[in-house]
């Protein structure tokens, strides 16, 4: 059983009406219903919450943790965001989703401005499927494509991935990086591209395909715990030098 936690602002949906029409559960209720299974036990939390609802045993109890965030980055705690960091470092995966990219843990983690072009007119995007083999791409095309979308194009910067998953094309034609691997310490983390909270993107099938097939690969594998510092020799030394 992978534990999962939804991470949410939960702001948009809360003062705009289109867009609570398309969430009404929120954004981080539509994932969660539309990841669920027997492989995962789901959990949610929100930014207003107390602790953004990461407080207590949350994080030492989660697998895997997908983080929305678009418009509050400023107000989620410094002292959250290094408790999410040391978890990534020690195991915990991470999936970051669209305007995550500015949030402050995905920075922390990239060492970058993360910056990028965009444009909200619900350009078409076609998600090119560029690592067939990988185990998030699992069960898709050649490409996928969403009807409406807000566009993020290149420059992305961020370090270039451990493994480039996804590429979209915009009509308007620009090209992004928009779905790339990276482990940070003994976590896997996964940034992917879609869902601006206007755009129905969080019922599209792919896209759920997409998040569900990164929890099982982002969970970390239980081995041995790695150890660090100073420590005896495994074999007897012959001298002291």
């Amino acid at each position: 059983m992978i534990r999962v936690t939804v991470w949410n602002e939960y702001r948009h949906e809360q003062t705009n009406e289109k867009i609570a029409a398309i969430y009404p559960q929120g954004i981080h209720g539509a994932i969660a219903a539309g990841i669920a299974g027997e492989e995962v036990r789901i959990s949610t939390a929100t930014l207003d919450e107390p602790e953004h609802g990461l407080g207590g045993d949350v994080l030492n109890e989660t697998d895997v943790l997908i983080w929305w965030g678009h418009k509050a980055h400023g107000e989620v705690s410094d002292e959250i965001v290094a408790r999410v960091h040391e978890r990534v470092l020690k195991g915990m995966g991470l999936i970051v989703l669209h305007s995550g990219h500015f949030s402050k843990i995905f920075k922390k983690l990239m060492g970058t401005t993360c910056d990028l072009k965009w444009r909200e007119q619900g350009d078409k995007e076609r998600i090119w499927v560029v690592d067939p083999a990988h185990p998030i791409a699992e069960g898709l095309g050649q490409y996928f494509e969403i009807g409406h979308e807000e566009m993020y194009g290149e420059h992305f910067d961020i370090p270039a991935p451990d493994e480039l998953v996804f590429i979209s094309w915009f009509e308007g034609g620009e090209v992004f990086r928009s779905g790339c691997t990276y482990h940070r310490g003994n976590g896997k983390v996964f940034y992917f591209r879609p869902g601006h909270e206007t755009f129905p993107t969080y019922h599209n099938k792919d896209v759920l395909r997409v998040i569900s097939n990164a929890v099982r690969w982002a969970a970390p594998r239980h081995g041995v715990r790695q150890t660090y510092g100073n420590v005896k020799p495994l074999e007897a030394l012959n001298s002291v030098r």
